[in-house]
């Protein structure tokens, strides 16, 4: 018979299944330092030595990692999603950002739709939350912010979506992109006619989950990256033409 007697559950395993679990969900993340000892084993409710137990166990399975007089860090997880010589490619081959954007298209519509269906009231509140603050920044004009906000709605939207692997595949992927891997999107929100254009799209795609309208969602999703991709092709173009109109122009001041 495939039975067993139960055995009951160690506190430190009970400690590592909890940290674990909020590792997998997204709510720990990479670099995050986590409350000290006291702190961590009052509010988890066992004896320090469990608990010392459970981060030396989470330590070893490479989830955490303890800095000498700094105390105990979420590990970087992410690291390993892509080798540094893929990171690289990525970064010295045009094709490489229209190949990531697309990515984000399919994966973003699929991750908008979700929400909307799967998303909780809180799940929506945080989207809607971080959509309003976009609004707040948008009149302060300050490229750095709302851009970091953008990657923020953008994940918040994915986490509501409750797929892990999507939300850690994500997450790696947005870590390249804060890097300027792929491209710099603070040169986007620059341009005054495409920050207004941003904003507007983003409204549309939050409108959408807020009415948990999973169709309007995706496609609200579609048009804001197709807009992506074309005024990064536009700026490549631009780019390029300001090169050869500089070479123009030292050789008009040469002759």
């Amino acid at each position: 018979m495939p039975f067993e007697p139960i055995q009951q559950e160690k506190l430190s395993q009970g400690v590592v299944r909890q940290v674990e679990g909020l590792i997998l969900r997204g709510i720990l993340r990479p670099g995050e330092r986590l409350p000290s000892e006291r702190e961590l084993s009052d509010r988890m409710g066992v004896s320090r030595p469990s608990l010392r137990e459970a981060l030396s166990a989470l330590q070893d399975s490479g989830l955490l990692i303890s800095k000498a007089g700094a105390g105990v860090y979420v590990a970087d997880v992410l690291g390993s999603a892509f080798s540094p010589a893929l990171i690289t490619l990525f970064a010295t081959h045009h094709e490489a950002v229209f190949d990531y954007i697309g990515f984000r298209r399919d994966m973003e519509g699929l991750a908008a739709a979700r929400a909307a269906h799967l998303g909780s009231d809180t799940d929506l509140a945080v989207i809607n939350t971080i959509f309003t603050k976009m609004e707040a920044a948008h009149s302060k004009r300050n490229p750095a912010e709302e851009a970091q906000l953008d990657a923020d709605f953008h994940l918040a939207i994915i986490e509501a979506s409750h797929n892990i692997i999507m939300l850690h595949m994500m997450r790696s992927m947005f870590d390249l992109l804060k890097e300027g891997v792929f491209y710099n999107r603070t040169v986007m929100f620059k341009q005054r006619m495409t920050r207004s254009h941003l904003l507007d799209q983003h409204r549309a795609i939050n409108d959408a989950i807020q009415d948990r309208d999973p169709d309007r969602a995706r496609a609200a999703v579609g048009a804001h990256m197709d807009y992506v991709k074309a005024a990064l092709s536009d700026q490549q173009t631009s780019d390029q033409n300001e090169v050869y109109a500089k070479k123009r122009f030292e050789h008009e001041q040469g002759r």
